[in-house]
């Protein structure tokens, strides 16, 4: 009879660690508001921010400056990157290998934005007592359009700088075939 507790208990929490996971494969969905990710007005480019923070106020700031910084990326984006990979054996005897990968990518862009406002925010406060902020801010597209055609003016103003320096070289070089 003791045999038949002690395997009915078994069976119990064996039943138990079976059910006890969540969904198919353990897998947890995400949550983002319904409104993340829409772009429903032709007038304006909406950009997303999000942030988990132990603060309201610095888990809004973060989601905000995320969102302008997405918005930013919009125009003009600098991206370097570096993958390093290391690889060390120590010891003698029973040799130990240690690796490291490491990956670093930096992304700068440079925008200025006028009448670029917060349209929709939501905070949620997460199990462990953290703020989780998400911020749409829509900018109007002429805005977006006027950064990118000024953009490219001072592109296109720096190439004529160059070809134009280029000719001046080329044409001291000329005069300077007469002096000699």
């Amino acid at each position: 009879m003791k045999k038949f507790k002690v395997l009915a208990l078994f069976m119990v929490v064996l039943l138990l660690v079976a059910c006890g996971k969540s969904g198919p494969g353990g897998v947890k969905k995400l949550y983002y508001p319904e409104w993340w990710q829409e772009q429903n007005n032709p007038e304006y480019v909406n950009t997303y921010g999000m942030a988990t923070k132990v603060s309201q106020t610095m888990s809004y700031d973060a989601a905000y400056a995320n969102a302008m910084l997405q918005a930013a990326q919009y125009v003009e984006v600098y991206v370097k990157g570096m993958v390093k990979n290391y690889e060390e054996e120590a010891g003698v005897n029973d040799p130990q290998v240690l690796a490291l990968t490491q990956k670093v990518v930096k992304a700068v862009a440079d925008a200025k934005f006028e009448n670029a406002m917060v349209t929709k925010q939501e905070t949620i406060v997460s199990e462990d007592d953290r703020y989780q902020t998400f911020v749409r801010v829509s900018i109007p597209k002429e805005a977006v359009n006027k950064n990118m055609l000024n953009k490219i003016k001072n592109e296109e103003a720096l190439y004529n700088q160059f070809k134009a320096s280029q000719a001046f070289d080329e044409l001291e070089k000329e005069v300077g075939q007469y002096d000699e």
